[in-house]
């Protein structure tokens, strides 16, 4: 039966039935050569001289590879060379007849499905009719051929549905292996997007508003002359933010908590940056948070932080308001932050007020960090009525 490279994959098998006909050859070689001795001297040489030959040419074609040639032109010149040692032999000596047996995997194996069963068939036959030459016709001499033909066919079949069966399994490894593959290079891919979309987030919710930050400071030292006490004071203010900016850039880039949060909750730091806010912007910042927040997750004491930072920015870049309000509220279960401003407001089926593209990515990226943490963001805005923008996370009573 014809062989293809999933072969390969039955290698255990395909070496035991390859050790098993060689052993079978040899077997009936030694009977052919041992039973000579009943002849003449002629004879038996004639016998030895042919079963040499034929041992000869079948070792030389597995010598090669170490096993049976693989199908094709070589294969066939060899299954014609032992065919027609073969029918000499037979012709000198009835023992030899056994050969078929050999033989007929030999035609499976080497000439494929449909050829293999014709050859066997047709060497059945003739060896049915050296065997009746020799010895006369009977039952066992008909019946031990043909039945040796069926077993070498089932077997054939038999190894080559193994084959077909392993060659399925091994495409399907391959195609799994490839999945894996593009799997792992598609979430790696994820990874770095997910990656650069959170350090944009840190970045927005940070290092972006404190350099807004310093830049309203400078220009508000500049008009009032970097000489005078409140030029000089809003220098010391403005290095002040940037010092805070450079910290929260190392801390986010090591992935720890913000500087803000390090020593002390969520309540502190809101309250912070509400006076941070104050004394730089000059708006009215009013900040409401509980005496006691309980304990709260870190990651959670972060994104309230961080969406306050961004809705700060928002307010100060864009909504030129008057006033803000952020309170902190402690449930049992949940914890709400209300960033609530009375500027121009905005619609929010736009993202943005007047469209403006970086309020649209700082209420995206806010709304990112609260999904990752299971929590939900709203902002309800009119243009001429202010902004709203509410935070709320579930949390452990």
């Amino acid at each position: 039966m014809k062989r293809d490279d999933s072969s390969r994959g039955i290698g255990p098998v395909s070496s035991w039935l390859s050790m098993s006909l060689h052993a079978l050859v040899a077997a009936l070689i030694a009977i052919v050569v041992l039973n000579s001795a009943d002849g003449t001297a002629a004879d038996r040489v004639a016998v030895i001289s042919l079963a040499t030959l034929f041992a000869v040419t079948y070792v030389l074609g597995v010598v090669p590879e170490g096993a049976l040639p693989e199908p094709g032109r070589r294969g066939w010149w060899w299954i014609v060379a032992l065919t027609l040692e073969w029918l000499a032999l037979m012709w000198l000596s009835v023992e030899a007849t056994y050969l078929v047996f050999a033989l007929f995997f030999l035609y499976l194996r080497q000439l494929g499905t449909a050829l293999g069963i014709m050859a066997v068939i047709g060497a059945t036959m003739v060896a049915i009719g050296a065997f009746g030459l020799h010895r006369g016709f009977d039952v066992a001499g008909i019946v031990g051929p043909a039945l040796g033909a069926g077993v070498a066919i089932v077997i054939g079949w038999g190894y080559e549905a193994l084959q077909r069966e392993v060659a399925q399994r091994q495409r399907l490894i391959e195609e799994l292996t490839r999945t894996r593959d593009q799997l792992v290079v598609a979430e790696h891919a994820a990874g770095v997007v997910a990656e650069r979309e959170r350090l944009a987030r840190e970045i927005h919710d940070t290092v972006s508003q404190s350099l807004s930050s310093v830049i309203m400071l400078l220009h508000a030292a500049q008009r009032s002359g970097p000489g005078t006490p409140k030029g000089g004071e809003r220098l010391e203010q403005s290095r002040q933010a940037a010092t805070e900016a450079l910290a929260e850039t190392r801390e986010f880039i090591h992935a720890l908590a913000p500087p803000a949060l390090r020593n002390a909750g969520i309540g502190d730091a809101l309250v912070r940056l509400g006076a941070r806010t104050r004394e730089t912007t000059g708006l009215q910042v009013e900040v409401d948070v509980p005496a006691d927040t309980g304990i709260l997750p870190m990651p959670v004491e972060t994104a309230l932080l961080r969406i306050a930072q961004g809705a700060m920015a928002n307010v100060i870049q864009h909504a030129h308001a008057t006033r803000v309000d952020v309170t902190l509220t402690r449930l049992d279960d949940e914890v709400i932050l209300d960033v609530v401003d009375d500027g121009l407001g905005f619609d929010p089926a736009h993202l943005g007020p007047l469209g403006d593209a970086s309020t649209s990515f700082g209420l995206a990226a806010m709304r990112e960090r609260a999904a990752s943490l299971g929590g939900r963001l709203d902002v309800e805005s009119r243009p001429g009525h202010g902004t709203s923008v509410v935070a709320s996370f579930g949390v452990a009573g």
